[in-house]
């Protein structure tokens, strides 16, 4: 078996989809590492998965199991990420998810099409001016949810590239250098600063103006909440859909009869992106649980205080669960994948990214659609949590 060491190293994410299916076979409730009487626990098969996912056994709150040497407040930065809603439990959690989820209701979603399919034909027509092999991650995949993401929340549109080396730092953090989180964190918070300073001069039609207002009233948001839901919209409302478009295209090219089958009958673009998910699924691991009492896990006793991960990636390769489970198939009827997660942390944002992804596939086929992969050896990125390219050159004949 696979030691700690060899689980995630630079060559992981080619060779992960193998090893989650030896995983499922051999260990499926596997102890990725151990510290002291803590164990690290991988979960790889579907339905282990989605229980893990909506139990009331494994939560979100680290701090109960930390021993706190001082009574100093945290620092901003640690109390950002303490007070995220994805970190978070209930009654927090419910709270402050009941304050964006109408903006992301999929009524309100559908509204932003026809601004999405707008973004997305400049994109393609500054794409067809340029000459040699494009990078559709960074010409196309990166700049459409970001501009949707910046103007649903009010930021400033010479703003929005600063935003893809803070959230990849912080997306990164276990890879980086603390000096690097920390210098490219701050930079964050102090930019979200200067913008709440001035949206509350002039309130906008945005959610920033919206959760400020939130944040004024008191009782429904507190200061590090507030940069806490930002960071984590702006992080979380592109760089999952990134990987969506990025990922589903690779799979396209990779399985050239899907390809012509889509572009033949691009009414099979949900099914597409549906099986997108499901094939190389956007985000490989939910974010760490920790058991709250022992519990046992499917066999596996599970210790008080140790960290459980859900593999998404591999739930939705589950030979169990999917027929023909390794065949990336646009016409799947039946794909019940968990690409966004399961249970109360559903991804607020999947709405949003089943659309945007849907105009980005239809637009790209139909603009170019002699689109071919250009280099044969994508390079995937070096993040944990996620699965996303960091290039994909094609050519748009």
């Amino acid at each position: 078996m696979e030691t700690t060491e060899t689980v995630y190293h630079s060559n992981f994410k080619v060779g992960a989809y193998p090893f989650y299916k030896q995983l499922r076979s051999l260990d499926p409730i596997f102890p990725m590492s151990q510290t002291g009487e803590q164990t690290s626990w991988i979960v790889t098969k579907y339905d282990h998965v989605k229980e893990l996912l909506k139990s009331k056994s494994f939560i979100k709150d680290q701090s109960k199991f930390m021993e706190h040497s001082s009574s100093e407040e945290p620092d901003l930065i640690t109390s950002v990420f303490q007070n995220m809603m994805l970190d978070v439990d209930p009654p927090d959690h419910t709270r402050l998810r009941k304050l964006v989820q109408p903006y992301f209701n999929p009524k309100k979603i559908k509204e932003l099409e026809p601004r999405i399919s707008e973004i997305a034909d400049q994109l393609l027509a500054d794409i067809s001016r340029k000459e040699g092999a494009i990078d559709l991650i960074e010409d196309f995949a990166f700049p459409l949810p970001i501009i949707v993401i910046s103007e649903l929340l009010g930021v400033p549109a010479e703003d929005r590239n600063k935003f893809r080396k803070w959230s990849q730092t912080i997306l990164s953090a276990a890879d980086n250098l603390e000096a690097d989180f920390i210098h490219d964190t701050e930079d964050f918070l102090t930019y979200l600063k200067k913008l709440f300073d001035e949206r509350k001069e002039n309130p906008q039609e945005d959610l920033i103006s919206s959760l400020l207002q939130a944040e004024e009233e008191g009782d429904q948001l507190n200061r590090e909440e507030l940069y806490s839901m930002i960071v984590l919209l702006i992080i979380a409302g592109h760089e999952t859909t990134v990987n969506l478009i990025g990922n589903t295209m690779l799979a396209l090219f990779e399985h050239p009869e899907q390809l012509e089958k889509l572009q033949a009958d691009l009414t099979f673009t949900d099914s597409a992106i549906e099986e997108g998910l499901r094939f190389y699924s956007p985000v490989d691991f939910s974010t760490a649980r920790w058991a709250e009492e022992d519990v046992d896990f499917h066999g596996r006793t599970i210790r008080r205080g140790d960290l459980v991960l859900a593999s998404l990636s591999s739930a939705n390769r589950d030979e169990d669960k999917f027929e023909n489970a390794e065949t990336f198939d646009i016409t799947r009827s039946q794909n019940p994948h968990i690409a966004f997660g399961y249970g109360i942390h559903f991804c607020l944002g999947a709405p949003l990214a089943r659309l945007e992804g849907n105009v980005a596939i239809k637009k790209l086929l139909t603009t170019f659609p002699d689109i071919r992969l250009y280099d044969s050896h994508p390079r995937w990125q070096h993040v944990f949590l996620l699965r996303g390219l960091s290039e994909l050159k094609v050519a748009v004949g």
